[in-house]
């Protein structure tokens, strides 16, 4: 355990003097806080051992350690979700192999690190604390040892994956892969959050899109500051159940059921100041029914609105499917399902190939994935749909 600055220098010490990969690991307390940040970071390298950084402890300053990791190859599973964190500690890798990644390229239909490793390397991890609450302390010992295993073996299961790779010939696919997550931006904020509140599909009132979104947002205002995840705040489902009742008072507020513990009747006020706000708003101010898209609509209504993009839609999916099975590949590693979306909604206006190249590359495909659809894709982008019958 490293949770002093002492113990930090020495863990960059022995980590800078040591050679290969370094596998790394978080564990973050999603469900449990708000913020995303990682409560545990886990290392090793062989001639270093497992390290296992507490950042909480030490106040998130790791100078010594990102000093130590500058330049060398890091070996994640599922990189996307722990570079964010690691990022806000500084620490970022100068070349990445992800685990994860690698196996859906080469193929495997199962992708977890307990299936990966069991199946490549003859291991069988100890699961059973990957939900668990790791903003906790102190870190009980059985936890422990379960995050060094998350790194005990990930160096071995990358170089079988990468000799997998190779054999294939797709190693080289890969690496465009891994370097893209490595340099991926951050995600943007989403559109509307408060839309993506479980059961809303069922509101059509704007009125009540309105008390969803005012609690919601209130919701938010209290997880953020205490740093405590929204589910624990109030349920989404008390969220649909007080816009659905819009209580007239504090009192109808607490006879629902959620509503009726202590913690929410010490909050009864803010979720009242919200319900009166949103009821006060004028129709102007109310939410559309649907949430604004900056993309095509879905593609379930493509026949009514565009039969022919419907059309073009169908004949891609085709090609793409044939391409990956040909390959052996996931169809939403070869392209993504967005970029294919929106390509075949608004085609380049003279379809040849370097036109759909551009369109591909700058909707962030990678060499090897174009070179792989171009002409199959530039065949389908001309599909139209049939001539109405009769």
């Amino acid at each position: 355990m490293v949770a002093d600055p002492a113990a930090l220098r020495r863990a960059a010490d022995a980590l800078a003097g040591a050679k290969g990969p370094v596998a790394v690991d978080t564990e973050r307390a999603s469900g449990y806080r708000y913020s995303q940040r990682a409560y545990l970071v886990q290392l090793r390298r062989e001639g270093a051992g497992t390290w296992l950084v507490d950042p909480i402890a030490l106040g998130g300053r790791l100078d010594p350690l990102v000093q130590a990791l500058e330049g060398t190859e890091w070996v994640l599973h599922a990189a996307s979700q722990d570079l964010p964190c690691l990022a806000e500690l500084g620490l970022r890798p100068g070349v990445l192999f992800d685990t994860e990644l690698a196996g859906r390229l080469a193929g495997f239909e199962r992708v977890a690190l307990g299936t990966l490793v069991e199946r490549l390397l003859g291991y069988r991890l100890e699961k059973g604390h990957g939900a668990a609450d790791w903003s906790r302390r102190p870190l009980p010992a059985d936890w422990l040892t379960y995050a060094a295993l998350d790194v005990e073996l990930l160096v071995q299961l990358r170089d079988v994956l990468e000799a997998e790779l190779e054999r294939q010939g797709k190693l080289a696919w890969a690496l465009e892969e891994f370097e893209a997550v490595r340099t991926a931006p951050l995600p943007r904020p989403r559109t509307d959050p408060w839309r993506r509140t479980s059961g809303i599909h069922r509101v059509r009132n704007q009125r009540q899109l309105a008390l969803v979104r005012a609690l919601w947002e209130a919701r938010d205002t209290v997880a953020r500051e205490r740093d405590i995840a929204p589910g624990r705040v109030l349920p989404d489902s008390a969220l649909m159940e007080a816009a659905s009742r819009n209580p007239a008072n504090e009192a109808e507020l607490l006879a629902l059921p959620v509503f009726r513990g202590r913690s929410q009747r010490r909050m009864a006020g803010v979720w009242m100041n919200a319900l009166r706000k949103a009821g006060a708003l004028t129709k102007a101010e109310l939410p559309e029914p649907a949430g604004q898209h900056d993309g095509p609509p879905p593609p379930n209504r493509w026949a009514d609105k565009d039969p022919d993009a419907a059309a073009r839609l169908a004949a891609t999916r085709a090609a793409l499917a044939t391409i990956a099975e040909a390959n052996t590949l996931p169809v939403e590693n070869l392209l993504l399902p967005d970029l294919v979306r929106r390509t075949c909604w608004q085609p380049p206006a003279d379809l040849s190939p370097e036109s759909v190249a551009s369109v591909l590359r700058e909707g962030g495909a990678r060499s090897w994935q174009i070179d792989l659809t171009l002409e199959a894709l530039t065949k389908a982008l001309a599909a139209s749909a049939p001539p109405p019958a009769g």
